[in-house]
């Protein structure tokens, strides 16, 4: 691939604006380093700080996008559960496409403040937040009660298996299970679990993939 050399900014220090497909000029919005937005629906632009904290990876534009392209956009109706929630991008941009019921779970105490302050500036009322064991919180679902099952754990973490097995107990048929891990799952490692890979991908470091139901979990 030919490289081009970027053009140089204005002396001002601000970023160039640029011409859109449509022909109007589209002036470019900063995102400070410790924050990412919300990128679709009613919550569109709205920013998420992300600390810097260890472990924490929020999932990428790119991906979210490639993630809510899969599903349809349009979430009307769903329930979802986000049990490692952390910056809550997922289960927010979940809430913004217009799902029902979205619970965010995570351990960590600051982060559920943040994801709380958050809720209440949306006035999110389709959102709950709970501090506690993701997993845990799953196998209290009630069998086949979700819609959107979001699955990001500690990459470094032993969490993998269980709450797979978790999802798989508590996702609909139809309905979805969306995971990012540090390996590509396939059929066969999920087959035990009750689940496939409908879509999947790979940004980086991080594999990402939608999985569907196909039978009972085990």
């Amino acid at each position: 691939m030919k490289y081009t050399p970027a053009k140089a900014a204005p002396a001002s220090g601000k970023k160039p604006a640029t011409r859109a497909k449509s022909g109007k000029v589209v002036a470019h919005k900063a995102v400070l380093p410790g924050e990412i937005r919300i990128i679709g629906g009613q919550y569109k632009r709205t920013k998420l700080p992300v600390p810097d904290k260890p472990g924490l990876r929020p999932t990428p534009d790119r991906v979210r996008e490639t993630l809510f392209n899969w599903l349809g956009q349009d979430l009307t109706g769903w329930r979802c559960i986000d049990v490692f929630a952390g910056t809550g991008a997922l289960g927010f941009e979940a809430a913004s496409r217009g799902a029902a019921g979205v619970l965010l779970c995570e351990q960590d105490l600051a982060l559920v403040a943040r994801l709380k302050a958050l809720q209440l500036k949306l006035q999110a009322d389709m959102v709950q937040v709970e501090r506690g064991d993701g997993i845990a919180l799953l196998r209290r679902q009630s069998p086949g009660s979700q819609q959107l099952v979001f699955l990001d754990p500690p990459f470094d973490s032993p969490l993998f298996e269980g709450a797979i097995k978790a999802a798989a107990q508590a996702v609909a048929e139809p309905g979805y299970v969306y995971l990012e891990a540090p390996k590509a799952w396939d059929d066969d490692a999920l087959a035990d679990y009750g689940l496939k890979v409908h879509r999947s991908g790979k940004a980086g470091a991080v594999y990402f993939h939608l999985l569907v139901r196909t039978g009972p979990a085990a």
